[in-house]
C-alpha cells in the first residue's frame, strides 16, 4: 500500500545539498540516496571548490568530509561559519574519526552534527532532513525579521529605529540647531471634491512619492504627512553642518518636481514651502503605533511661513536667510500674523546664486 507523504516529509526532502569529499566513489553513495529523496545534489572535490559553489549560491546543508587535501575540512567548516552570510547553513562533518579529540575540533570549528564512516544511509536521509528542515525555519524567520524591520524603517529613522531594537523605550532629543521645512499643496481640499476618491490617493501618492525620493537623495529626514501636507528636517537625528543648504535644494526640487507632474498629467497644482532653522526637540510617541516627531517653535515658524505665503512660493525665516544668503537668491517679504505673536521678517527663496 502506498502512503502520500506528509507535509513535513515533503518539506524535509526538499532542498539543495552541498556534498564535499575527494574520493569520488564516497560523493556517489550518498549523492544517488538523496537525488532519490527528492533533494537536488551539487559536488565539490576539495574545499576549495566547495567554498567556489557557496559563494555562487548557499546550500540548505553540507555534507563536509574532514580529511582532503588542499584544505582540510575543519578550516571549511571554520571560513563558512566565520562568514556571516553562511554562517547559518548546517555543516555535517562526515569522517572516520572516532577520537574525542577529533571531534571537539569539529565542535570547535563550529560543525553542526557528525557523520561516521563507513555512514549509514538511512542515517543520512534523517539527519539532512532534519538539518534542511531547521534550516527552512530559519530562513522564514530570518526572512520575517527582515520584513519587520523594513515596516519598522518605513516609519521611523534608521538610527532611531535602531535604539529602539537595542530596547530605548523613550526616546526624546534635542537639536540646537535643525532645519524644517512644511509643504503644502495650495487648494488641493477643493480639488479632491470634485474628483474620484482613487483620483485624490492617486495624486497624492505620486506626489509624495516623489518628495520621498528627492529628500532620500537629498539625505534628508521625511517625519510625516498631514493630509496634503509634508513636512522634511535636516540635521537630525543624525546631525550634518549643511542642513539648511540641503533643506533649501529640496525645496528648489519640489517646486521643479510639480511643475514636471502638472506638465505631465495636464493639472494645475502649486506647491507652497515654509522653511526655518533653529532648535528642534524630536522623539517618539505611541506604544503600539509609533510616530517620530517634532516640536518646537522652529517646527511652529515652519508652518507660519507655509500658510502665508502665496502659491509657488518658498518662505524662509531670518535664521536660515543668514545660514543661506551667500549661496541663494531671496527677495524680502514681510509676513503678515498667522496664529503667532506678531509679523516676522520673511525672506522668498528664488533660486542658487
Amino acid at each position: 500500500m502506498n502512503i502520500e507523504p506528509t507535509a513535513l516529509e515533503t518539506t524535509r526532502r526538499s532542498g539543495f545539498v552541498l556534498i564535499v569529499d575527494d574520493e569520488e566513489q564516497n560523493r556517489t553513495l550518498l549523492k544517488d540516496p538523496l537525488e532519490a529523496k527528492g533533494y537536488e545534489v551539487a559536488e565539490a572535490e576539495d574545499g576549495l571548490r566547495a567554498l567556489q559553489l557557496v559563494a555562487r549560491r548557499h546550500p540548505d546543508v553540507i555534507l563536509l568530509d574532514v580529511m582532503m587535501p588542499k584544505m582540510h575540512g575543519f578550516d571549511v567548516c571554520r571560513h563558512l561559519k566565520d562568514y556571516h552570510p553562511t554562517a547559518a547553513i548546517p555543516i555535517l562533518m562526515v569522517t572516520a574519526l572516532s577520537e574525542r579529540q577529533e571531534r571537539l575540533k569539529g565542535i570547535q570549528a563550529g560543525a553542526n552534527d557528525f557523520l561516521n564512516k563507513p555512514v549509514d544511509i538511512q542515517d543520512v536521509i534523517l539527519r539532512v532532513g532534519n538539518a534542511v528542515h531547521a534550516k527552512h525555519l530559519f530562513d522564514q524567520l530570518r526572512a520575517e525579521r527582515e520584513r519587520s524591520e523594513s515596516l519598522l524603517l518605513n516609519i521611523l529613522p534608521k538610527a532611531i529605529a535602531e535604539r529602539m531594537k537595542k530596547g530605548e523605550t523613550t526616546i526624546a532629543d534635542s537639536y540646537p540647531e535643525a532645519t524644517v521645512l512644511f509643504a503644502d499643496l495650495v487648494n488641493f481640499t477643493s480639488l479632491a471634491a470634485h474628483i474620484s476618491p482613487d483620483q485624490v490617493v492617486y495624486l497624492l501618492n505620486e506626489i509624495f512619492s516623489a518628495f520621498d525620493l528627492l529628500t532620500e537623495q537629498r539625505g534628508l529626514e521625511k517625519i510625516k504627512t498631514v493630509r496634503d501636507g509634508y513636512l522634511v528636517a535636516g540635521g537630525l537625528p543624525v546631525e550634518r553642518p549643511d542642513h539648511a543648504e540641503a533643506v533649501a535644494d529640496l525645496a528648489l526640487d519640489m517646486q521643479k518636481q510639480i511643475q514636471q507632474f502638472n506638465q505631465q498629467n495636464g493639472t494645475s497644482i502649486r506647491i507652497r514651502i515654509g522653511i526655518c532653522t533653529g532648535p528642534v526637540v524630536a522623539g517618539v510617541i505611541g506604544r503600539k503605533k509609533f510616530a517620530y516627531d517634532l516640536w518646537g517653535d522652529t517646527v511652529n515658524v515652519a508652518f507660519r511661513l507655509e500658510s502665508a505665503g502665496e502659491g509657488g512660493s518658498i518662505q524662509v525665516s531670518q535664521s536660515t536667510y543668514d545660514k543661506l544668503k551667500h549661496r541663494f537668491q531671496f527677495e524680502v517679504r514681510q509676513c503678515p500674523v498667522v496664529k503667532g505673536p506678531g509679523e516676522f521678517t520673511a525672506y522668498g527663496l528664488c533660486g542658487r546664486v
